[in-house]
């Protein structure tokens, strides 16, 4: 979705950029070229190997820009407060990622159940499915991953690892394939036992909060920030944080009693309600593009 956030960010010449998902670089390149000449972007991601990887497509930009290894939930330490015309915050996994078997990110291939962004951390996959309670991982599968069977899986695993500690993806998607057979579904029966397993290891519903509030932080009145989330509770977060943020009026607590709203300025405003999505010459491109949604606000 390049063009995309090139629009939605209205990138242009001499405008200041950040890219808290760095990944290969591919959205950064684009935005340092539709910025020339003098356009500038400071990037960084969790993967020091994604790090490296856009710093060698980056370099025809030399000297404009300026990258880190580290967490988009500390945008706003890593890059300071108030300089910025633009965010992109690209959640999820990338396609090098999942590529790669040793980051244990899907069960495509045989790899070690790892699945840490950033390979600094000791927290794996592995530790959790092996030292998790059955009450603690049937509440990791169900609420990171809306699995319908989280207790079944929870009870399975238990059961098996007390015979063989799981250390490869293709053990524990072969469990789950084994308690809920495909027959012929397109979706792997483990993919959401995945999905769960990933976001709890690498905290990224607890980043994405910190790193929304940092992205608006670092942003100049009238910047804009743009996020795509690929699945519904990245997208849900976001929305709420958009709609918290853009209303005229605040209120104690959880609940919105109107009798106790006061009145303040909104801090952001919707650029479009309605998430943007892939258009079909994209998803031909690159299938696992279907899920993304682009959602864009701009700071008051």
């Amino acid at each position: 979705m390049v063009a995309e956030v090139l629009a939605g960010l209205k990138v242009r010449p001499s405008g200041r950029y950040a890219d808290g998902t760095i990944g290969g670089g591919g959205h950064a390149a684009a935005m340092l070229a539709a910025s020339s000449p003098d356009g500038w972007l400071f990037g960084c991601d969790r993967d020091g190997v994604a790090v490296e990887a856009a710093r060698e497509r980056l370099a025809p930009f030399a000297g404009r820009f300026e990258l880190r290894q580290g967490n988009f939930a500390d945008l706003l330490e890593m890059a300071g407060p108030g300089g910025f015309d633009g965010v992109l915050l690209d959640l999820g996994v990338s396609s090098p990622q999942l590529d790669s078997a040793e980051r244990g990110f899907s069960f495509q291939q045989d790899g070690p159940l790892d699945m840490r962004m950033d390979t600094r951390q000791d927290l794996s996959a592995a530790d959790l499915v092996n030292r998790l309670s059955v009450d603690e991982l049937t509440k990791l599968f169900r609420e990171l991953g809306d699995e319908p069977q989280a207790r079944r899986f929870a009870r399975a695993i238990e059961q098996e690892r007390r015979r063989e500690l799981f250390r490869t993806t293709a053990q524990l998607a072969g469990l789950i394939e084994r308690l809920a057979p495909r027959h012929g579904r397109k979706t792997h029966p483990a993919t959401r036992v995945f999905q769960a397993l990933r976001i709890a290891v690498n905290d990224e519903l607890s980043s994405l909060d910190r790193g929304l509030a940092g992205a608006l932080k670092i942003l100049k009145p009238g910047g804009r920030l743009a996020v795509i989330t690929f699945h519904s509770l990245e997208d849900r977060r976001v929305k709420e944080f958009g709609r918290a943020r853009a209303r005229d009026y605040t209120f104690p607590g959880e609940v919105d009693v109107p009798e106790l709203r006061q009145p303040r300025t909104p801090e952001l405003k919707w650029v479009q309600r309605k998430a943007i999505t892939p258009g079909a010459a994209e998803l031909e491109i690159n299938p696992r593009s279907r899920s993304a949604q682009l959602r864009i606000m701009e700071k008051a």
